[in-house]
C-alpha cells in the first residue's frame, strides 16, 4: 500500500462546537450520515450504528459486517457502560484440526508442529459480531429502528460516492487480497482500486444492508446470509458453521477504569486491551510523566516506558476471560510495584508476544454526543484491512482475519481454543475530565490505540490543550521490535536526546500514528474534534 503524502496537506483545525449534536470520525460522509439520524429524531447511539454502517460502504478498507463491534459510553441518566460484540473461534477449530489443514494447504511437505497461525484465509476467521452489535446497541440504547438507521449506509452502497485520499491509498491492497472473482467482483468494482474522487457503488453490500434493514441482524446468523459466510469458510478448508454463527450473542460488559491526575478514565476490560491504557497511565502518573515540559525528551521517555512496561504485561495476561484469569493490571498498587525501576535510561524490557500480527492493524473509530446528555465511542473493524481475503458468496460481506492473534502454541498467552474470542486491540474509551465534563474518545491502529489514549489523555489533562490540539499533536509509539517511533515533527526536537539517551528511534510516516476521534460534552456545551492523519471530519448541528 502506498501512504498518501499527509505531510502535503498543510491546513490545521481547530475545535468544532455544536448545539444540539456532534459526530466526529475519519470519513465526511460517515459524519453526514450520523448528523442526519441526529436531525431526524435519533440520539447518540442512533447515530453511532448509522454512522458505522455508513463506514462500512465509504471506508470498507477498515471496517466491515464481517468484523466486531465495541461500544463504550455514558448515558444521559448519568450510567457507564459499554458493549462488546465480538465472535470466537469456531467450535471446529481445535488446534489440531487447523495445524492439520495448514499443513496439508501448504506447497511444500511441512509438519504440523511447525505451521503457525495464518494472517490470511479461512483459519483466520472468527465469528463476526457487528450486525447483532449494531441491533443490540439500537433496541438498548437508541430511540429509532435499525432499519431506519441503516438507510444512509444502503444509499451510499446503491447510488455510490467519491471515495477519499486516505480511503483510496488503503484500498490499494484489495487488488492483491481478493483472488476469488466474487470477492474482485463485490470490492473492485471497476476492476481496479479506486483512484481518489473515483465515484464507486457496492451493490452488493448495499443488497445485504438491505436485508438486515428490512429483516433483522439474524439474517446473518441464521438466515441465507449466515449460510453463504458459513460455506465460504468452509469452501476455502475452515471451520465455521451456521451453528457457530447461530451461537453468538453481544454482552453488556462493566468498563474497567482508573484515575490520572484527577481524570477518570474508562476503557473495556479483557479480552480487549483497554488494561494497557489504564496500566500505561498509572504507571505514568507514578513517575510524574506530566510534570515534564510537552516538547521535551523527558516527557516522551517517561510515557514511552511506561507504557512499554503495560504492553509488557498486558500480552502476557491478557486474554479470553471466560479461559484464564487477567490479573488487576489496571490497579495502582500494581502501577507502584511497576514504576519501580524506571529510570532515565530505556530498560531492557520486552514488548510484544510471537505472532500476534497485530502491531498496525487497521479500523475505525467514531465518536457522537448529543444534546441529552448521552456520548459514545463506538468501533467497528475487520482486524486488518480489508480481513481475511474471504467475501461471503454474494453477499459482498468481507470477513475478519481478527483469529490471527491466536497462536498454535498451547502455552502461549492467547493459544487457539474452540469458541475462544481473541486478544482484541480495540478499545473505545471514555473519560470524566471534571464534574460535567464528559468525552468518548479513541485512537486507532493495533498496537497504537492504547499508546494514543495515553497521549490523548495527558495533552487535554496535563497541558490543558483544546481538544483538536489535543489530536493534532505529534506522537511516539514503542513498536514490537524494541524501537521508539517518532512521527517526523517530534523527531526534529527530541530525537537526538532519545537517541544518545539510549533509545533505538525511528521516524515513520504520520500515517502510522492512529486515528483519533474525541466528543466532549463540558457542562452541556458540545465539542468534537477528529484525526488530521485521515480523512477525518466532524459533523454538527
Amino acid at each position: 500500500m502506498t501512504a498518501p503524502d499527509l505531510d502535503s496537506f498543510s491546513s490545521r483545525r481547530s475545535t468544532v462546537y455544536g448545539q444540539s449534536g456532534v459526530v466526529a470520525t475519519s470519513q465526511p460522509l460517515a459524519a453526514q450520515a450520523g448528523v442526519e439520524t441526529l436531525r431526524d429524531g435519533g440520539n447518540a447511539f442512533d447515530a453511532a450504528v448509522a454512522t458505522a454502517a455508513a463506514l462500512n460502504v465509504v471506508e470498507p478498507t477498515s471496517t466491515g459486517l464481517g468484523g466486531d463491534v465495541f461500544a463504550l459510553y455514558r448515558t444521559a441518566d448519568g450510567d457507564v457502560g459499554a458493549m462488546r460484540s465480538c465472535g470466537g473461534a469456531p467450535q471446529g477449530a481445535t488446534r489440531e484440526r487447523v495445524r492439520e489443514a495448514l499443513a496439508e494447504d501448504a506447497e511444500d511437505d511441512v509438519d504440523p508442529s511447525d505451521v503457525e497461525m495464518p494472517m490470511h484465509g479461512p483459519h483466520a476467521v472468527t465469528v463476526p459480531g457487528t450486525a447483532r452489535g449494531w441491533e443490540t446497541t439500537t433496541e438498548e440504547l437508541g430511540r429509532r429502528t435499525l432499519g431506519e438507521n441503516l438507510q444512509p449506509a444502503i444509499r451510499y452502497a446503491i447510488e455510490g460516492y467519491p471515495v477519499t485520499e486516505v480511503v483510496s491509498a488503503q484500498w490499494q491492497h484489495g487488488e492483491e487480497l481478493f483472488a476469488d472473482e466474487h470477492a474482485r467482483d463485490a470490492f473492485l468494482p471497476n476492476g481496479h482500486a479506486p483512484d481518489v474522487g473515483e465515484q464507486v457503488a457496492l451493490p452488493k453490500l448495499g443488497r445485504s444492508l438491505e436485508r438486515i434493514a428490512d429483516e433483522g441482524a439474524d439474517v446473518v446468523y441464521e438466515g441465507d446470509i449466515a449460510e453463504a459466510i458459513a460455506t465460504e469458510v468452509q469452501d476455502k478448508g475452515g471451520f465455521m458453521t451456521v451453528e457457530d454463527l447461530a451461537a453468538f450473542e453481544p454482552e453488556f460488559v462493566d468498563p474497567v477504569s482508573t484515575t490520572y491526575n484527577g481524570a477518570e478514565v474508562y476503557e473495556l476490560p479483557p479480552n480487549n486491551q483497554g488494561l494497557i491504557a489504564l496500566e500505561a497511565l498509572n504507571v505514568a502518573e507514578e513517575i510524574g510523566a506530566g510534570e515534564h515540559d510537552h516538547d521535551s525528551p523527558d516527557r516522551v521517555h517517561a510515557f514511552a516506558e511506561a507504557t512499554k512496561r503495560a504492553f509488557h504485561d498486558g500480552h502476557r495476561y491478557i486474554t479470553d476471560p471466560a479461559y484464564e484469569d487477567v490479573p488487576d493490571l489496571g490497579s495502582k498498587a500494581w502501577a507502584r510495584e511497576r514504576a519501580a525501576d524506571v529510570d532515565d535510561e530505556p530498560s531492557d524490557v520486552s514488548f510484544g508476544v510471537p505472532d500476534a500480527h497485530a502491531e498496525d492493524a487497521d479500523t475505525v473509530l467514531l465518536c457522537v454526543a448529543d444534546d441529552a446528555g448521552n456520548v459514545v465511542s463506538y468501533i467497528n473493524s475487520r482486524f486488518a484491512g480489508f480481513g481475511s481475503g474471504l467475501v461471503a458468496g454474494d453477499t459482498g460481506i468481507a470477513l475478519q482475519n481478527r483469529g490471527a492473534s491466536f497462536s498454535l502454541d498451547p502455552d502461549h498467552p492467547n493459544a487457539l481454543e474452540p469458541g475462544k474470542r481473541p486478544f482484541h486491540t480495540l478499545v473505545p474509551a471514555i473519560a470524566r475530565f471534571d464534574a460535567d465534563d464528559w468525552a468518548a474518545f479513541g485512537v486507532m491502529g493495533g498496537y497504537m490505540q492504547p499508546q494514543g489514549h495515553v497521549q490523548v489523555v495527558s495533552n487535554v489533562v496535563d497541558y490543558d490543550m483544546p481538544i483538536q490540539a489535543a489530536l493534532d499533536a505529534p506522537r511516539w509509539r514503542y513498536r514490537e521490535d524494541g524501537s521508539l517511533a517518532l512521527e517526523p515533527d517530534l523527531a526534529q526536537r527530541v530525537g537526538g536526546p532519545l537517541n544518545r539517551r539510549g533509545h533505538d528511534t525511528g521516524v515513520l510516516h504520520t500515517g502510522m500514528f492512529g486515528g483519533a476521534q474525541l466528543v466532549r460534552n463540558q457542562k452541556g456545551t458540545l465539542s468534537a474534534a477528529t484525526e488530521p492523519r485521515k480523512d477525518g471530519a466532524v459533523g454538527t448541528y
